[in-house]
C-alpha cells in the first residue's frame, strides 16, 4: 500500500487547492493505497487557519497596495525575510515533522510554497528524507519555495524551468507540465467564427474581492455579448447582478461540479478574469481568449507580467476610463488569436503519470531511506503531437 500526501495551504478556494484536487483526481484511482490532502495550518492550529484566511481577504480588499509591497519584501526580494522565516521555523517546523511521521507518506506533493519551505528545512537538517514534488501553481516562483532540496519539480513553463535551474534544481528533475488542472477540461478545441451574439464568462468574484461590480456597472450592453458572471459563494455579487435587472447579465452561483464548469467553458467565446494560474491554464486548454482587468496584489501581479510577455492574455488596463468597453471586448473576440499551451513550452502535460512513476520507485520497506532518489524517465513526444490529459481510472 502506498500513501500520497498533498499539501496546499489554507482552506479558501485558491489555486493551490484546485491543483491539489486536480492531482488527486488524476491519481486517486491508480494509487494502490491512499491520497490525502492536508492543510498544515488547520492541522497544527485549527483556529489560526480561519484567522489568517480572514486577514488575507481583508488585506487584499482594503489595503491592496500595502499587501503588494509586503509581498514583494517577503516573497520576492532576496534575503529580506530571514527573521520571518525563523518565525515560521519556530511555529511550524516541529508540526510539519510530526505530520510527516504520523502520516508516514511514500510521496509528498507541495502545491504551496509554505509546506515546501518547511520540508526543505527538515531535509537540510536531516530530520526527514522522503520523496517530494513541488507543483507550482502560478507563473512566478516566489522565494519561499524550497528548490535544491526537492526531488522533482513540475514547472508551469519553460522560462520557469530555467529559473529553477538557476536556483539549484537539477535540469533532469524538472518537468514542464504546465499547471495541472482537472482532466475534464482536456481537449475541446473551439472553431473561431464571427457571430452576431457572443457569450463571455466573467470570473473572479468568488472571494468577494476585485472589481467585478464596478466593471459590470460600466458596461453598456447592446446585446452583442451575453455575460455569464461566475459568482461562486459571493452572495453580495449575485444579489447585485439580480438587482441590476439587466437581461444580458446572468449570475451563476457556486459550481462544484467540474463537468458543469466544463460545459460553461465549451459554450463561451471568451472569458474576463483575474490572472490566476489555474483559471488561465483551464482557458488555455479550452482555447478561450483571455481578457484580464486587474490582478489581485501579490502573486497575480507577477502572473500578469509573465502572461503579457508571452502574449497569452489581453490586459484592459484602461477599462475604468474606456467609453465603450463592450466594443473593446468584441474586438478581442473577433481579432485576437486564442492562446495555446505551446506558448508555455509544455512537454510533459500528464502530471498524474509522472506522480505514478515516482511512486513506482519507492521500495515498500525503505520509504524514507537516506540517499539519492532516482530521476524519472522523461516522456517522449513527437514534435507536433497533441497535448492531452489522461482520465483518472
Amino acid at each position: 500500500m502506498k500513501k500520497v500526501l498533498i499539501l496546499p495551504l489554507l482552506k479558501i478556494p485558491t489555486g493551490h487547492h484546485h491543483v491539489a484536487g486536480s492531482l488527486k483526481a488524476q491519481i486517486a484511482g491508480k494509487v494502490p493505497g491512499s491520497v490525502e490532502v492536508v492543510d498544515i495550518l488547520s492541522e497544527s492550529y485549527g483556529f489560526l487557519e480561519r484567522l489568517i484566511s480572514l486577514l488575507y481577504l481583508f488585506s487584499i480588499k482594503k489595503f491592496p497596495n500595502l499587501y503588494s509591497r509586503l509581498y514583494h519584501v517577503f516573497a520576492v526580494k532576496e534575503g529580506k525575510a530571514k527573521k520571518a522565516y525563523l518565525l515560521y521555523d519556530w511555529l511550524f517546523l516541529r508540526k510539519m515533522e510530526m505530520l510527516l511521521k504520523t502520516r508516514d507518506p511514500d510521496l509528498v506533493i507541495c502545491t504551496h510554497a509554505f509546506p515546501s519551505y518547511l520540508i526543505g528545512r527538515l531535509k537540510r537538517k536531516n530530520r526527514w528524507n522522503g520523496r517530494v514534488i513541488n507543483v507550482y501553481t502560478d507563473f512566478f516562483i516566489n522565494r519561499l519555495w524550497s528548490v535544491a532540496e526537492i526531488d522533482y519539480h513540475f514547472a508551469p513553463s519553460r522560462p520557469l524551468k530555467e529559473e529553477l535551474e538557476a536556483r539549484g534544481a537539477d535540469s533532469g528533475r524538472i518537468f514542464v507540465t504546465g499547471i495541472p488542472v482537472h482532466p475534464v477540461f482536456a481537449g475541446g478545441k473551439k472553431v473561431r467564427k464571427k457571430k452576431e451574439n457572443y457569450t463571455v464568462l466573467v470570473s473572479g468574484g468568488n472571494m468577494g474581492v476585485g472589481a467585478i461590480e464596478t466593471f459590470l456597472g460600466r458596461l453598456r450592453p447592446s446585446g452583442a455579448v451575453r455575460y455569464k458572471v461566475l459568482c461562486g459563494k459571493n452572495e453580495r455579487l449575485r444579489s447585485f447582478i439580480e438587482q441590476m435587472d439587466q437581461k444580458y447579465f446572468e449570475a451563476i452561483p457556486y459550481i462544484s461540479n467540474k463537468d458543469e464548469m466544463n460545459r460553461l467553458y465549451e459554450e463561451a467565446d471568451g472569458i474576463i478574469t483575474k490572472p490566476g494560474g489555474v483559471t488561465v491554464t483551464e482557458c488555455l486548454w479550452k482555447r478561450l481568449p483571455i481578457i484580464v482587468l486587474d490582478p489581485l496584489p501579490g502573486q497575480e501581479e507577477r502572473n500578469l507580467q509573465f502572461l503579457k510577455r508571452q502574449g497569452i492574455i489581453v490586459h484592459l488596463e484602461d477599462w475604468r476610463s474606456d467609453g465603450d468597453l463592450e466594443k473593446r471586448i468584441v474586438s478581442v473576440l473577433e481579432t485576437v488569436p486564442p492562446p495555446v499551451e505551446r506558448s508555455l513550452g509544455i512537454d510533459c502535460p500528464d502530471a498524474g503519470d509522472l506522480v505514478m512513476q515516482v511512486l513506482s520507485q519507492v521500495p515498500s520497506d525503505e520509504r524514507n531511506r537516506l540517499g539519492e532518489h532516482p530521476p524519472l524517465e522523461r516522456p517522449v513526444r513527437e514534435k507536433d503531437a497533441p497535448l492531452n490529459f489522461r482520465e483518472a481510472d
